[in-house]
């Protein structure tokens, strides 16, 4: 791992120089691939997140924490699941996706995907959700 917490591509010695990785991309990775995920409601963020996407611009690393160690890479996502669906079975398909995504995109393995469920939306705050933004 680099001083700069920026991850180091290894591709071996081809002379066209070094591939780094910012923790931030792979947290927009892990997040966009745990939104994919039927049973997710949304992910956690914070006051400044909220404000930022009122304004148009999304978040696409909200929820997301990337830790860089030197056994390799922990992910650990805060997300609400939708009323009715099973936790256990949708956590699984979230790491199973976060996973997946980060070796397609850029050939990393993670260590560890930690799913935390911060909450449940039923459909009904879906709807008053909705109404308030309309009023």
């Amino acid at each position: 791992m680099s001083e700069y917490n920026v991850l180091e591509m290894e591709q071996g010695n081809n002379g066209h120089g070094k591939i780094e990785i910012a923790p931030e991309v792979i947290e927009v990775i892990a997040g966009i691939a745990a939104s994919e995920v039927e049973g997710v409601a949304g992910m956690r963020g914070n006051f400044a997140t909220g404000v930022v996407e009122r304004l148009g611009k999304k978040n696409h690393g909200k929820g997301v924490k990337v830790e860089l160690t030197e056994t390799g890479i922990k992910v650990d996502v805060y997300c609400l699941m939708k009323f009715g669906t099973s936790i256990p079975t949708v956590a699984g398909k979230i790491q199973d996706n976060i996973r997946q995504a980060l070796l397609n995109m850029t050939a990393l393995e993670t260590e560890e995907v930690n799913i935390h469920v911060v909450g449940i939306q039923f459909e009904n705050q879906k709807i008053e959700t909705e109404i308030d933004s309309e009023i």
